[in-house]
This record gives structure tokens, sequence and C-alpha cells, in this order.
């Protein structure tokens, strides 16, 4: 089987979480570059990528890298790429587009032109001028920086965040493979209470309790390229069949999901049935100044309001510093808050063990993380 090469795409600051992802799976050779991580595979990796990556915003199939400074090299290059080897005779392909730092800024122009070009290849392939377009979805993208020309297909389709149980959500939710991240970036694991006391729609508590119960966040979506032939139907088959043998279905998580606003709770509750992680979960409607935490050692993560809006500012300063109160006892728990907040630590009354710098969508974010001391090993 032919080697291919693949790119997951990340939020920038969590290229390190899905590298360590990729290794976990057994991938080696790994590039780090800004917001992605290459590597090598063949097709049956396309389905395990997808499949089982939980931080990562897409899987992409680099089809070639090149340099182009005019738009007659951009089209003879483009067409030179093994388009036909993938694309199906009905193919619907679609072409976006950037172009950061490079002589070919028009990013209208260059979609159409690696748009005629991978027409153009596939018209030698199929020995026909016109192509109805009604199979397999196909999007290319033309990524242009320092005029390095860098040509993709997006093997996943809608974003990988779109685990398919968030049916309800509250106003700015944190993105599911954020969420995954921030569990993944901290020292919980599955024989430790989770505490999430503004747990909103529920995405950090119910993505730890996927990685408690190794549950694969794919496994309850389609991707892309399902339709294309040459990733065969039974490649997906095995992966979502093995992916189901390798769950723990014990119910023996420890995960405390509260927040003030009613309709939260009631939306994350929803969510979390439509996954089938209802009995792991304890959700509660509760203000964090009412909280009664009895175990001795525990994670706490939370994505708490930052106060974006204009009047909020007081409100959001006094909600940290009763924060900063309301954990100090917790001397044995390892806390992470991500928050866009920069006088966090001075508010809480703290400095944290690290801050790491992270986007919650356009909004900058920093992870402010409290490690705790190690549970003892008879605890």
């Amino acid at each position: 089987m032919e080697e291919i090469q693949l790119i997951a795409t990340s939020t920038f600051g969590l290229e390190a979480v899905v590298k360590r992802e990729l290794l976990n799976l057994g991938y080696e050779e790994l590039v780090v570059e800004n917001g992605k991580v290459h590597f090598k595979g063949t097709e049956k990796d396309i389905p395990i990528a997808n499949l089982w990556l939980r931080s990562a915003d897409r899987v992409l199939l680099k089809m070639g890298e090149f340099k182009a400074t005019s738009f007659e090299e951009l089209f003879e290059k483009t067409k030179a790429l093994p388009w036909d080897e993938w694309i199906t005779e009905d193919g619907e392909f679609t072409v976006e587009g950037k172009s950061v730092d490079s002589q070919l800024f028009s990013i209208s122009d260059c979609q159409a032109i690696v748009k005629k070009a991978v027409v153009e290849k596939l018209k030698t392939k199929y020995h026909r001028e016109w192509f109805q377009e009604t199979g397999a979805k196909f999007t290319i993208e033309v990524s242009l920086l320092k005029d390095i020309a860098t040509l993709t297909i997006d093997t996943s389709g809608p974003g990988l965040h779109k685990r398919g149980y968030r049916l309800d959500s509250v106003e700015a939710p944190l993105k599911e493979t954020l969420a995954a991240a921030l569990v993944q970036l901290s020292y919980w694991n599955k024989n430790r209470l989770l505490l999430d006391p503004f747990c909103g729609s529920g995405t950090i508590p119910i993505e730890a309790a996927m990685i408690g119960k190794n549950m694969a966040p794919g496994l309850n979506r389609n991707f892309a390229s399902e339709e294309w032939p040459r990733v065969k139907r039974e490649y997906w088959h095995n992966v979502r069949r093995e992916a189901w043998d390798l769950m723990d279905r014990e119910p023996n998580l420890n995960i405390i999901a509260s927040d003030i606003d009613k309709a939260a709770i009631k939306a994350a509750k929803e969510n979390a049935e439509n996954i089938g992680l209802e009995e792991d979960i304890k959700f509660m409607v509760k203000d964090i100044k009412n909280l009664n935490i009895k175990d001795k050692y525990g994670v706490i993560i939370t994505n708490p309001p930052y106060g974006e809006r204009l009047g909020e500012k007081k409100e959001i300063d006094k909600l940290y510093k009763d924060m900063g109160e309301i954990f100090k006892p917790l001397d044995t728990y390892s806390i992470y808050v991500l928050t866009s907040n920069e006088d966090f630590e001075k508010l809480y009354g703290k400095s944290a063990s690290r801050k790491r710098k992270l986007y919650n969508g356009r909004i900058k974010v920093d992870y402010y993380q409290y490690y705790g001391p190690r549970p003892p090993k008879s605890w």
C-alpha cells in the first residue's frame, strides 16, 4: 500500500497535545509546525486518525508542496499532482484558499487556477470534457505561505470538534477539541475526582468521561472520506469495531459538573445522554459558593465566565476573588482555569505553577495550572 502524507491541524498552542496523541496511536517521525502536525501513513490511517484524534481540528491529505510565484507555475505544478488517484469521475470538489506573505495574494484567483488545473488532470484520466460532480465530496485547499504552495484534501468534512453529542449548547461554548486538550494537559486520570464548577453545556466533563472510558471521539459521526472509493469501507468498519472493543464500559468515573444556570445543566445532561455518559457524570445546579467538596484529592478543570462584555468586569473580578477563597483550602487539589482575563492570578490571589497561552475560538486565553501533590499510592 502506497505511503501517503497526512496533516493533523490544530488550534494554536495545542500542537504538542496533538503530537502526543499521534505518538500514542503509534505514529513516528512527526513534524510539528504552527497549527499542524505532519505524519506518514496509508489509506488505513485516515479512519484511525479521524476517529481517535481528540484535540486536532481536521485530518488533511497532503497532495503536494512547491514554490509558486506565478499563476502559470501554480497551474502546471498543481496539474502534475495525482488528483486522479483520489477524486472520482463524479466527485464534487470545491477549492478553498489562503495566502500569507506571497506574491500570489489573490485568493479567488488561486482557487480558480487550482480548480482548473485539477479538472485538466481529471480529463486525462476519465477522457471527458465535463464532469457532473454528483458523487463524493472533496474539499481541496491551496495554502500559500511565503510563496510556498501546499495543496491538501480534507478527509474529515465537518471539523473534528463535531462529535455528534452536542444538540444543545449555551452561549459561547467551549469547543470539544479544546476541552479534550485541557483535560489531557492536566493531572487528571479516571481514578480521581474531576470537578467543573462552571460546566455550561458540559463539554469538559463529557470529554473527560470519554477519555476516562477510552471512547473514540469520532465514533458517533461520519467523515467526508468515508465516501471515497480509495479509503475502503472495510477500513472504517474495522476501526469502528476495534474502537467499540477498546472502550472501557465500567461506570466507575467520579466526575461532578455543576453550574448556577439551570438551562445549562439541562443541556449538559441531554448532551451526556446523547453519548451514553449520563451514568458517569453527576450534574447539579449549584452556585460555586455552595459546593461541598469531600474528596481528599481531586482535579478541578474549568472555563469560568471571562467578562468580555462591557459592564461585566466588576462582577467577574469578584467571581475570581471568590474562587481564590473557595479553592484555598483545597491544597491537595490540582486546579486548572481557562480565562482571557490577564489579571486572573492577581484576583485569584496566587501565582500559577504554569501558564499556557491558547485560543478559545478567536479569543486569546491563558490556561492557569496550579499543581497539587501527587496522591499517595495507598489512597
